[in-house]
């Protein structure tokens, strides 16, 4: 579905057509996503089938979340900081969802990415598979997760890439985009780029709001992941003949530290808030902020990382970009010491963002308790040493 607000946009690269080498190598891979063809099936692959217990019901009653407007924080106004840090801590512990406007994201910078997402996805399914993700791996296209796992797929297809707000990183989106997928992709590339930075620039003003609201100072967080070495991901779920019986995203809490996501006019949303699932109604002018494990960790258990999923439906495919900030690779998470006391003890171990990530994509699926997990394989890991 196109973004009923792009009035204008840059030219878009021509997207060469696939081989013919490339369509005989498709036709000998093992099964996989091909959105093209799914999306008419009324026959739901078992793989794509999920239990009745984790089902999801695609009419969830709407979560009031709160809307933190940014603006005056933005423009240096102290007590609009104060006001806005409040509100972030509030919806922090409750569940850790907030929506924030007056952001000082360019519109059109949102619409384009939108729109180059809707090209990507466009293409035939060997040409996206130029950009393949490989076992092991968080960066490239995916097809649902058929080269991970073989039940309770997402109905979806994703690609991510690696941002780095390092100097010595200032094209790294650009430059992974066309060595994957060609030189044509390069405005493909300079939109994502710049969209990426918008993110991280947003984010770290997020850390200083939650900085504040954990009495830290507005600096602390904010200093942690200047240097940060994040995640982009393009989501793209097709329409399904049969949505009560998949999920675009299975429920699970983001291992990441903060996810900023944008959702079209779709919907598809969904949040667990004491025992009971809720939708988030799509704002285009919003963004979709939770706290994810890492911060969790890094805020010594105050804020928690909040359970979510995304649903499907029969007749319009959904889209949502969503980006997770991460710390850069040697950055040790450990909460401050304004944090941890006597009443509020040491809740993980210490662990740097790759051990986490490893974890996730080597030795554990993410669901609702991938902290706990990974706290419980890291100390085993070190009693064996």
């Amino acid at each position: 579905m196109a973004i009923d607000c792009i009035t204008s946009m840059h030219p878009i690269p021509i997207m060469p057509q696939p081989s013919n080498q490339e369509i005989k190598e498709q036709d000998q891979h093992p099964f996989v996503f091909d959105a093209s063809v799914l999306r008419h099936q009324l026959h739901i692959p078992s793989q794509f089938i999920w239990p009745d217990e984790e089902k999801a019901c695609l009419d969830e009653p709407e979560l009031q979340v709160p809307f933190i407007d940014l603006g005056g924080f933005l423009s240096g106004d102290p007590l609009a900081a104060t006001q806005a840090s409040r509100l972030v801590g509030e919806a922090c512990q409750k569940h850790g969802f907030f929506l924030v406007v007056n952001h000082g994201i360019d519109r059109q910078l949102i619409s384009d990415a939108h729109l180059y997402m809707d090209h990507f996805f466009s293409l035939p399914l060997s040409h996206k598979q130029r950009a393949q993700r490989m076992p092991g791996e968080h960066c490239g296209y995916a097809s649902s997760f058929t080269a991970r796992f073989s039940s309770k797929l997402p109905w979806k297809e994703t690609l991510s890439f690696q941002y780095s707000a390092c100097n010595n990183s200032p094209t790294l989106v650009k430059d992974y985009l066309c060595d994957k997928m060609g030189t044509e992709f390069q405005q493909f590339g300079n939109v994502y780029q710049d969209y990426c930075e918008a993110m991280s620039n947003l984010s770290l003003g997020i850390m200083e709001l939650l900085g504040m609201s954990l009495g830290v100072g507005r600096e602390y967080f904010r200093e942690f992941f200047e240097e940060n070495s994040s995640i982009m991901r393009l989501n793209y779920y097709p329409p399904c003949q049969k949505p009560d019986l998949t999920l675009g995203t299975g429920p699970h809490c983001d291992p990441t530290s903060l996810t900023i996501l944008h959702q079209d006019q779709v919907g598809g949303l969904q949040v667990c808030v004491d025992n009971e699932w809720h939708s988030i109604k799509p704002v285009f002018n919003a963004f979709v902020v939770n706290v994810g494990d890492t911060f969790m960790a890094l805020s010594n258990g105050r804020y928690k990382s909040c359970l979510h999923r995304a649903v499907v439906n029969r007749e319009t495919t959904r889209k949502s970009l969503a980006f997770f900030l991460c710390p850069r690779s040697d950055k040790v998470v450990s909460p401050p010491c304004e944090l941890v006391d006597k009443l509020r003890p040491r809740l993980y171990p210490d662990f740097t963002w790759p051990m986490l990530l490893e974890f996730t994509q080597k030795h554990y699926r993410a669901d609702m308790k991938t902290l706990e997990a990974f706290t419980n394989w890291l100390q085993r890991k070190t009693q064996h040493s």
